[in-house]
């Protein structure tokens, strides 16, 4: 395979050192080919120490170019990733932090193509973070679907006590395997929905201590009864349960597990989630003050868009929900490599993107689901979660979900045991 020529890259590379090192730091930085663009509402001053990561899409190896240092990349389409550590300036207060940013898709030919990596600051874990999204579900021994056992799990990264009231779970209604030119493009700023349910409480009723998790599903009872491939719920600490409008799919309410506060789905039978992991997923912190009927009123959303297809152009008029990303505390985009189009979250939220499978209907990606990393433990014991806002580094997929292993069951859809991926195994912090 042709390699792009090491002199080459060296010379782009010494471009970027020189640019953030030796020139005035600005809002953009033009470095060689790479433009890097920092966050509006900050004033970077210093940059300490800061690297490319490049992750070749068909190898899956990954690249780490830190500056001044020479090296061959293969052909091939790579995403790239730019972390740095920095001193920066906000509301006329400095301090350190981190920036991060990705690029995906880019074709490496011969030589260095120009791009351009808009970063975020990466912000110190201080509400939930979504620890596991189980949206593949599992199998009747028949192989036919079987709905009703997924779940998502929220973790408590903090050492101080959260509280769930009012933590509202969505899903994404753009997925990430269609794009269109949507109009008014409103993603950098609000998430467009189609289902949103509420964790109810007061502001205290629900506490999540440090280092703890508690689990949503769909719906909490004991699945193993109806499928013995299933898994047991009924201990779930929430479920969403609809009012189904439809005799023939009717959803169950379970007897053991309270109910989230339904605020909007668009189905009039009930909420699943997509078990092809096509959707993005947020978790977000309703305002003090805004109620159900003020959402519904106030956040409702038509668009437009061309559809090209090869019978010819077609003007479409959608209606949505939306939701403010300042509401979001967390996001994590799914897709699969064989589709992929966009990332629905924009790279504030979430850079990257996790899945189970590699292709559409993939048969493999029953029975998995995506864990975020553990990267350490404290000395109390607390779990460290991995976290930079992209998926890709969190996350990983083709996971045994953690429901799955405290019970024991630990099957695949062929019946034999399934294989965790990294996830725990280290030691605590000395």
């Amino acid at each position: 395979m042709k390699r792009l020529h090491a002199i080459l890259f060296a010379a782009v590379l010494m471009a970027v050192v020189q640019g953030c090192k030796e020139e005035p730091i600005g809002g953009t930085k033009q470095t060689g080919n790479i433009k890097v663009i920092h966050p509006t509402d900050i004033e970077v001053t210093q940059v300490t120490t800061d690297s490319l990561y490049f992750d070749n899409r068909s190898t899956g190896t990954r690249t780490v170019v830190r500056f001044g240092t020479t090296i061959e990349l293969e052909n091939g389409l790579y995403d790239c990733t730019y972390r740095a550590e920095v001193t920066y300036r906000k509301n006329g207060t400095e301090r350190q932090g981190t920036l991060y940013g990705l690029t995906s898709s880019i074709e490496i030919l011969g030589e260095m193509p120009a791009f351009t990596i808009e970063t975020h600051l990466l912000d110190a874990q201080s509400d939930f973070l979504i620890e596991e999204i189980y949206f593949t579900g599992t199998l009747y021994p028949t192989g036919k679907q079987y709905h009703g056992d997924n779940y998502i799990k929220l973790y408590n990264p903090t050492d101080q006590t959260l509280y769930a009231d009012r933590i509202a779970i969505v899903e994404s209604k753009f997925i990430g395997t269609i794009k269109w030119d949507y109009t008014p493009d409103i993603r950098q700023d609000t998430m467009t929905i189609h289902a949103i349910y509420v964790v109810p409480g007061n502001g205290t009723d629900h506490p999540v201590q440090p280092g703890e998790s508690f689990i949503i599903c769909d719906t909490g009872i004991d699945h193993r009864k109806i499928n013995p491939n299933s898994i047991d719920l009924s201990a779930a600490d929430f479920e969403w349960y609809d009012v189904s409008n439809v005799p023939a799919h009717m959803d169950v309410d379970s007897e053991t597990v309270p109910n989230l506060d339904k605020w909007y789905c668009y189905t009039n039978s009930f909420f699943v989630l997509h078990n092809r992991g096509f959707r993005s997923y947020a978790i977000a912190r309703i305002p003090e003050g805004i109620t159900k009927e003020q959402y519904l009123h106030d956040y409702f959303y038509t668009y437009s868009y061309v559809m090209h297809i090869e019978a010819g152009d077609f003007p479409m008029t959608q209606e949505a929900y939306k939701l403010p990303n300042s509401w979001i505390v967390d996001g994590v985009n799914c897709c699969v490599e064989a589709e992929w189009l966009w990332n629905v979250l924009p790279p504030a939220i979430d850079a990257g993107w996790t899945h189970c499978g590699t292709i559409d209907h993939d048969k493999t990606r029953y029975f998995k689901s995506v864990r975020r990393k553990m990267t350490r433990l404290t000395k109390d014991g607390r779990r460290v979660l991995q976290d930079t806002n992209n998926s890709t580094d969190d996350f990983n997929g083709e996971c045994v979900p953690s429901v799955v292993e405290e019970q024991g069951a630990a099957i695949n859809a062929e019946g034999t045991t399934a294989t965790q991926q990294t996830y725990d195994g280290v030691q605590p912090m000395p």
